[in-house]
């Protein structure tokens, strides 16, 4: 019997075929990809201060590679970014990513809290009582007699063109009854 050449099928066991189906290519091009975003990955946990570091979940050898890198200028710096990008591969980065975005989101928080804190100190020095109302809204703890005092110095700053003392002492005020 002669064998035609789609009978070679009937010899391979069908959970083979079915293995063979699951196999995902990857492209060349996708693992390079891959490997520069693990490599910028690891230059962000570089460009992390060390309380920043101490947050996210690092093993004792990746954490020695980054405090290395940290201290390591120019070409040197380069090769031991790829080290970390390597090592990153080798690891589950996902808590990473979940810690520096958290990281990145309490910061972004600072930030427009900061802001906000700005914009109603503006307020206060521009408007005097009528914004008093609003942080006094905000902040029920807030010493208005004291910031009535505060206020009227930046005022007085402000109209003699003087450097803006008064008008940081309100913002440190406001920045205390926000994290109180």
């Amino acid at each position: 019997m002669t064998r035609q050449p789609e009978d070679w099928l009937d010899d391979v066991p069908d959970n083979q075929e079915e293995e063979d189906e699951e196999i995902i290519w990857v492209s060349k091009s996708e693992i390079k990809r891959d490997a520069e975003e693990l490599k910028r990955l690891g230059a962000e946990l570089v460009d992390l201060g060390k309380n920043s570091l101490d947050k996210i979940p690092l093993d004792e050898d990746l954490r020695n590679a980054i405090e290395l890198a940290q201290r390591i200028k120019k070409e040197g710096r380069r090769r031991q970014l790829q080290l970390i990008g390597k090592m990153l591969r080798q690891r589950d980065e996902d808590p990473i990513r979940q810690a520096l975005d958290k990281l990145k989101n309490r910061h972004n928080q600072q930030v427009a809290l900061f802001h906000k804190l700005e914009h109603l100190r503006d307020r206060l020095i521009d408007q005097g009582d009528d914004a008093m109302t609003e942080v006094i809204t905000l902040y029920p703890q807030a010493d208005r007699q004291q910031l009535r005092s505060m206020i009227r110095n930046a005022q007085k700053e402000k109209a003699a063109n003087k450097t803006p003392k008064a008008a940081r002492q309100i913002f440190q005020y406001l920045r205390e009854l926000a994290e109180a």
